[in-house]
């Protein structure tokens, strides 16, 4: 392969050994800086050391893809530099936060979704958030301490972060990425606008496809790579009512009630693509389809799509009520396909479900990660300290 440098490709890939054989095709030599007890792993690279540790995650792939992709741009970054992950520092995880928020130079960094062996792939779409920064700063800190139970590195920079707890404790006291419900309540009549009688079969499929989604993650508060995932047959009637069977996060199985909205909407989308109007029990097809409504619609795809229908929607909103709503439009531009999960989830809180059953359709471990969805409180408390307030001007004192 060309040196990246001179030919403006990404900058050059890391190989992590089989079984994973994810990451490009030059390995790093053997690290530097050990724990001087010497490794207790079998690796004789960064490479392989990093792949036995996602090898732990193997029951879980999603997981894995996601740890997989942090640790590549780690490996990535240092490897610009000429070090390895011995060499990791106190100070660097300040600078490799800094790069997290503005890979640089660009073009060598940042591109879009390309295959993984494509000479225009780029392990970034854009500079991540700060939520994703922190994420990330997660994700390797976990690499770090199970390097250094393995004796490979000798020491985890990560401890001696002094503000460890606000940066790297990855649970927001509150979720604030969502859509306000008059805000999704007009979004979703924009949604609903009758189409033009002369429109083409594509724009007719596009816009029913569209509405489907929206309102499927809107009901059912899935993930996309769950959306996307998702077949018909998932969707089973069991004692007289119908259930969502999802696969989740650790494949974890889950059945989430289907309300008659969502019935509804699958029904619609089922006639959009010529079939009757629910699934059979034995019906395998991708639940979202490509155009002609042959093949899965992918997470990748999925992702754009959402992306771009919340940017139109901005522009649409931004023509029809001009400067009054530019905070609304704001948000809009912003949104990306986890605020539906995160808007789902907050309106439902809002409209009364208990948490138990909050928590369930969330399929969340902890009561208390389900509980930032809750903004009750908040609205109790802004009610009750309005009746502190200022006597009027030439009120009399004392």
């Amino acid at each position: 392969m060309p040196d990246s440098k001179e030919s403006g490709g990404y900058p050059g890939t890391v190989r992590i050994s089989a079984p994973l054989d994810a990451f490009g095709r030059e390995t790093l030599e053997p690290t530097a800086v050990a724990s001087p007890g010497g490794p207790h792993i079998t690796a004789s690279s960064d490479a392989e050391a990093v792949a036995q540790w996602l090898a732990e995650y193997r029951d879980s792939p999603r997981t894995q893809r996601a740890y997989r992709r942090e640790v590549e741009r780690l490996l990535l970054w240092l490897g610009e530099q000429g070090r390895e992950l011995g060499s990791l520092r106190r100070e660097d995880l300040d600078a490799f936060e800094t790069f997290l928020s503005d890979p640089r130079p660009r073009h060598r960094w940042v591109g879009p979704p390309r295959p993984r062996t494509s000479a225009e792939w780029r392990p970034f779409r854009g500079p991540l958030s700060a939520a994703s920064r922190r994420q990330s700063l997660v994700i390797l800190q976990g690499l770090f301490a199970w390097l250094r139970e393995a004796g490979w590195v000798a020491h985890n920079p990560f401890r001696l972060m002094r503000d460890k707890r606000r940066r790297l404790d990855n649970r927001a006291p509150r979720i604030e990425r969502y859509l306000e419900r008059p805000l999704w309540e007009w979004l979703w009549a924009w949604l609903n606008a009758p189409i033009d009688e002369d429109a083409s079969a594509r724009v007719r499929f596009e816009r029913s496809r569209r509405r489907f989604v929206f309102g499927f993650a809107y009901l059912l508060a899935p993930r996309i790579s769950e959306m996307s995932a998702a077949r018909m047959q998932d969707f089973h009637r069991r004692e007289g009512r119908w259930w969502w069977r999802v696969v989740g996060k650790g494949d974890k199985v889950a059945a989430i009630p289907v309300p008659p909205d969502m019935l509804q909407l699958l029904e619609s989308w089922r006639g959009t693509l010529g079939l009757s109007p629910l699934p059979a029990a034995d019906e395998e097809a991708p639940l979202l389809r490509t155009l002609g409504g042959g093949r899965a619609l992918g997470t990748n795809r999925l992702y754009r799509l959402i992306r771009e229908t919340f940017r139109e929607a901005a522009a649409a909103l931004e023509t029809e009520r001009g400067g009054e709503v530019t905070e609304a439009v704001a948000r809009l531009r912003q949104a990306t396909p986890h605020w539906l999960r995160h808007t789902a989830l907050t309106h439902q809180a809002q409209a009364g479900v208990e948490l138990r059953f909050l928590a369930a359709t969330a399929r969340h471990a902890r009561f208390d990660t389900t509980a930032r969805y809750l903004h009750a409180e908040d609205e109790e408390w802004h009610r009750q300290q309005t009746v502190h307030g200022l006597v009027e001007a030439g009120g009399r004192g004392l």
